[in-house]
C-alpha cells in the first residue's frame, strides 16, 4: 500500500494558515470593541460637561458667550431662579437657547427649562397678562418674577437705504443677567427725574441701561408733590434750562441734608439759575462760566477741541471704568470749581478732569478762536465730581438709649453700650452727589461714539448711590459694527502712516531690490 505524504502537506499549510487568519481576526474583533466601548464611554463623559467646555462661540461678536459681570452674579446667587423659554419643540432660537444653556452651567441655582404654549397654553398668564410671543423668558425666583419679551432681546433699526427694519444687537446675555438680578434683590433703587424746568429728556438707551441695572425710573414734579418721596434712591436733574423755585430748592436741599442722593447735570447756557446753583454752593462746588477746550490732541475727538475725552479718575462713583480701557465723551463741558468755603464735613473726589494743557474759554458767544488765548485760564479742570457728606454721628441716640435705661433700671452696662452702637450705626447716613459739567453727555449719539462708555459711567455711578454692590448693566452686542475711537492725535498719526510712511518704504523697497537685480 503506497501513502502520499507530499498530498497532506498543502492541507496542513492551509490548516495552520487559516488558524493564523482567525487568531488575527479575533485581535481585530476585540481591538475593534475596545475602541467602542472607549468612544461610547467618551460620548456620555463629554455629555454630562458644561456647554461652555464642549461648545465654543465662534460667533463674530460672541453672541452666547458669558461675561465676567454675569458670572458674579451667577456665583453670588444663594437662592434658586428658573429660566423658561416659551417656545413650540423645534422653533427654539438657536442663539438664545445657547445662551441660557450656558446660565444654566453656571451655578446650581439656576435652571432652564422650556415650556411649549401649545402643551402649556395657561403657563404664560400666571406671570403676565400680556400676550407673549414665541421665544420670549420669563425668569422665575421665590421673591417674585420678570418677563422679557422677544423683543427686547433684540435691537432694531430702519435701514433708511432699504426703508426697511433690520436687526442691529443682541440684549440676551444683559436682559437675562439683569432680570436674575432684580428677582433676586430685597429692596429696589427707584431714580426720579426731576420735570418741569424743560430738563433733557433721559435718551431711550440711557433709561433702558438704568433700568436693567434694576433702578426703577419715575418723573419728579415738585410743585405737585411738594417734597422729594420717602421712597427715592436717587434723584436725577437732567441739565434745566429753568430755575427752580424756592420752593423746590428747599425740599431738595431738604431730602439731601437727611442723607439724600443726587445726579445733577449742569450744561452751559446764558440763563441765570441762582437757586439751582445754591444746590451746588451748599456742597462746596460751583460751575465756572465759560467752556473747556483740551490743548492735547490725544484728549479730543473729530478735530475739535470742544469734544472732551477726559481722564477717569479712580474712585467708587466710576468703579470699574477707571481701570478699563474705555472712553468717555464730553462735548460743550464746563469746570466744576471746589469753593474754599467748603465745609470740612464735605469731600470732593474729581471723576473726569482734562489735561494741563486744556484752557477755558469765559465767553464762548464771543470768541474768535478756538486756540488758546492770553486771558484764557490753564487747566487742569473737574469736569464730573463725586461729593459725600457724613450724616448723624449716632451720639444723640446714645444719650437717649442711655437715659431710658437708667430711669428704667432694666438693662446693664453692657446692653447700654450695644445698643447705642447699633443706632448709632443705624442713624449714620451719608448724602452723596455727582455733578457733571455737560448737557450732552447723557445723548446716544455721544455714548455710541464711544461704544457705550457714558452709559457705563452713568449706570456705575447710579449704582454707587443707590448702595448697589457693583454695576451689572451689560451692553448689548452688536450685529452689525463696533465703533473705533480715535483721538485727534490717532488719526493724524495714522494719516501720516498711510500717505507718507508706507508709501515711501515700499518705493524705498522697490528700488533696493531693482538695484540688486540690475547688479546681477
Amino acid at each position: 500500500m503506497n501513502i502520499n505524504l507530499k498530498s497532506k502537506k498543502p492541507a496542513n499549510m492551509l490548516r495552520s494558515k487559516n488558524k493564523k487568519l482567525l487568531k488575527k481576526g479575533s485581535y481585530s474583533l476585540a481591538f475593534t470593541v475596545v475602541v467602542i466601548a472607549i468612544a461610547v464611554f467618551l460620548n456620555l463623559l463629554i455629555s454630562e460637561l458644561p456647554s461652555t467646555a464642549t461648545k465654543i462661540d465662534v460667533s463674530e461678536n460672541k453672541l452666547y458667550s458669558i461675561g465676567d459681570e454675569t458670572k458674579t452674579v451667577a456665583s453670588s446667587l444663594t437662592e434658586d431662579v428658573t429660566l423658561y423659554l416659551l417656545a413650540e419643540d423645534g422653533s427654539e432660537d438657536a442663539t438664545l437657547n445657547e445662551l441660557l444653556t450656558r446660565y444654566a452651567d453656571l451655578s446650581s441655582h439656576i435652571k432652564y427649562e422650556k415650556k411649549d404654549p401649545v402643551l402649556n397654553p395657561s403657563f404664560a398668564s400666571s406671570y403676565t397678562d400680556e400676550d407673549l410671543a414665541s421665544n420670549s423668558v420669563i425668569v422665575v425666583s421665590d421673591k417674585r418674577s420678570k418677563v422679557i419679551p422677544y423683543s427686547d432681546l433684540y435691537e432694531s433699526s430702519v435701514n433708511y437705504q432699504t426703508y426697511s427694519m433690520e436687526t442691529t444687537a443682541f440684549d440676551g446675555e444683559g436682559q437675562v443677567t439683569s432680570a436674575i438680578a432684580y428677582v433676586t434683590t430685597e429692596d429696589l433703587p427707584i431714580l426720579y427725574t426731576l420735570t418741569g424746568h424743560e430738563e433733557s429728556d433721559l435718551d431711550s438707551s440711557m433709561q433702558s441701561a438704568i433700568e436693567k441695572e434694576n433702578i426703577e425710573v419715575q418723573e419728579l414734579n415738585l410743585l405737585t408733590t411738594g417734597t422729594v418721596p420717602e421712597d427715592a434712591s436717587c434723584l436725577m436733574i437732567n441739565a434745566p434750562q429753568k430755575d427752580l423755585s424756592d420752593d423746590e430748592t428747599s425740599a431738595i436741599l431738604t431730602y439731601l441734608q437727611n442723607g439724600g442722593h443726587a445726579f445733577l447735570v449742569s450744561g452751559y447756557t446764558t440763563t441765570e439759575m441762582p437757586n439751582y446753583h445754591s444746590i451746588l454752593e451748599q456742597y462746596g462746588v460751583s460751575i465756572e462760566k465759560g467752556v473747556v477746550l483740551e490743548g492735547d490732541n490725544n484728549h479730543y475727538v473729530s478735530g475739535n477741541p470742544l469734544y472732551l475725552v477726559p481722564e477717569i479718575q479712580s474712585c467708587d462713583a466710576t468703579g470699574s471704568l477707571s481701570g478699563s480701557n474705555s472712553y468717555v465723551l464730553m462735548p460743550i463741558g464746563q469746570s466744576i470749581k471746589t469753593l474754599d468755603s467748603k465745609s470740612d464735613d464735605i469731600t470732593v473726589t474729581d471723576m473726569l478732569t482734562s489735561t494741563s494743557s486744556a484752557y477755558l474759554k469765559a465767553d464762548p458767544e464771543n470768541m474768535e478762536s478756538l486756540s488758546k488765548e492770553e486771558n484764557d485760564e490753564s487747566g487742569p479742570f473737574t469736569l464730573a465730581a463725586a461729593i459725600t457728606e457724613a450724616i448723624g454721628s449716632g451720639s444723640d441716640s446714645e444719650e437717649e438709649t442711655e437715659t431710658e435705661t437708667i430711669v428704667e433700671g432694666e438693662s446693664s452696662a453692657s446692653q447700654v453700650e450695644a445698643e447705642s452702637e447699633t443706632e448709632a450705626a443705624e442713624d449714620a447716613k451719608e448724602t452723596r452727589l455727582v455733578v457733571l459739567a455737560s448737557s450732552q453727555f447723557l445723548t446716544s449719539n455721544t455714548d455710541s461714539a464711544v461704544s457705550g462708555g457714558n452709559t457705563k459711567l452713568l449706570t456705575n455711578a447710579l449704582s454707587w448711590m443707590c448702595g448697589q454692590s457693583s454695576s451689572i448693566s451689560i451692553p448689548s452686542k452688536s450685529m452689525q459694527l463696533s465703533y473705533l475711537t480715535l483721538t485727534s492725535a490717532n488719526v493724524n498719526l495714522w494719516s501720516i502712516i498711510t500717505i507718507a510712511v508706507l508709501p515711501v518704504l515700499f518705493l524705498v523697497t522697490g528700488g533696493v531690490i531693482w538695484l540688486k537685480r540690475r547688479k546681477k
